[in-house]
């Protein structure tokens, strides 16, 4: 029988000796467990906004178009602005796989937005099958400038061969047999007859956490650059911590940025992957998250005896808003793997979160 789902690792890594994926010498070392790392070439323009090409346009021929001022990579990515960098890996996909990508958690986690353009078609971070060409980076820091090096990762690519997200009965096996969340301050595991708001699509609505001292970090913009190369970076030059108020909210501001957690822990076995997906403006207007794959494995521990860990939010509210303890916040589904990965997010040596609890900051910072 067909093995169908999201591509792991092991698969990912034959596309690329096949010749399906070609581009930096070390890209084997981009390969996670169920995703690929794209990495920035030293080919990079300024543009005045982001775009789309047509059916049978090429990006490279829309930046002589428009007039793309070409930029060194060792320059500063200035704040609000965006920019258009070539990927190092080039794409080949045969007729049976397709793509689709989403920012890493470090890049959302800074307010980078970023979108992955490639040849011919007309929606960010989609490639489809038989998809032969370049790809494309689209890089806007929006609260802080930024420099990049060769090499830097802010996306990631997933690989699929068919569409296996979980309906809302496959919804509520997998969540009494692989115990998907958990109430870490509880320590017990959430049953989906718990589940009081839901949309009835097989996706599982997550609630905020207040709890913790601090509750939420908050970012309203800074002229101090961030290096992505360093690491211990002083928070206080980029992020203010809030303290949850003697009533029990916070107050967000229209245009904010804010690091959050949700409440309840999510648990990842390996053979399922999961993601954060968008929230409709039933929940408020706001976005809450920018990046959102999450790895087999996340949560799992090494031998699934892990307990689930809880998410970031990367919330950008469109209105002042007032947002209080285990109130909906995000929304995540589920979807099968094409086989299990051979390497896990839990057991990897440059998993960078392994041991976030609450509101988390990027891994650059101490």
């Amino acid at each position: 029988m067909k093995k169908i789902g999201a591509l792991p690792s092991q698969m990912i890594g034959e596309m690329m000796n096949a010749g399906f994926i070609s581009g930096t010498e070390k890209i084997e070392n981009n390969i996670n467990p169920a995703s690929l790392d794209l990495s920035i070439s030293e080919e990079i323009y300024r543009v005045e906004g982001i775009f789309q090409p047509r059916p049978n346009e090429k990006v490279r021929d829309i930046l002589e178009l428009i007039g793309a001022i070409p930029q060194k990579l060792d320059a500063v990515f200035e704040r609000d602005r965006t920019y258009l960098a070539r990927l190092n890996e080039k794409l080949k996909f045969p007729k049976t796989v397709y793509g689709y990508a989403n920012p890493k958690s470090s890049t959302g986690r800074n307010d980078i937005h970023v979108r992955v353009l490639t040849d011919g078609v007309s929606r960010y971070d989609v490639i489809p099958s038989e998809y032969c060409g370049e790809s494309w980076l689209a890089v806007k820091p929006k609260s802080y400038p930024i420099k990049l090096s060769f090499g830097e990762k802010l996306s990631q690519l997933r690989f699929f061969n068919a569409d296996t997200r979980f309906n809302e009965t496959e919804l509520e096996i997998a969540m009494a047999r692989d115990k998907l969340l958990w109430y870490p301050l509880e320590n017990r595991v959430l049953d989906y007859s718990e589940i009081k708001i839901r949309d009835n699509d097989g996706s599982i609505i997550l609630t905020l956490d207040l709890t913790t001292d601090i509750v939420c970090y908050e970012c309203l913009g800074s002229e101090k650059i961030l290096d992505f190369s360093k690491r211990r970076c002083n928070p206080e030059d980029f992020f203010s911590a809030l303290i949850k108020k003697k009533n029990g909210y916070v107050f967000l501001k229209k245009g904010g940025f804010y690091i959050l957690s949700t409440r309840e822990a999510v648990r990842i076995p390996p053979h399922l992957a999961c993601e954060m997906v968008p929230m409709d403006e039933r929940s408020g207007e706001f976005r809450s998250h920018y990046a959102g794959f999450i790895d087999p494995g996340w949560g799992w521990g090494k031998s699934g005896e892990g307990k689930g860990r809880q998410l970031t939010l990367e919330l950008r509210p469109f209105e002042d808003i007032i947002v209080r303890d285990n109130q909906p916040i995000c929304k995540i589904k589920f979807e099968r793997m094409a086989d299990v990965p051979d390497k896990l997010y839990d057991e990897m040596s440059n998993s960078n979160y392994v041991e976030q609890k609450g509101p988390c900051l990027s891994k650059h910072f101490l």
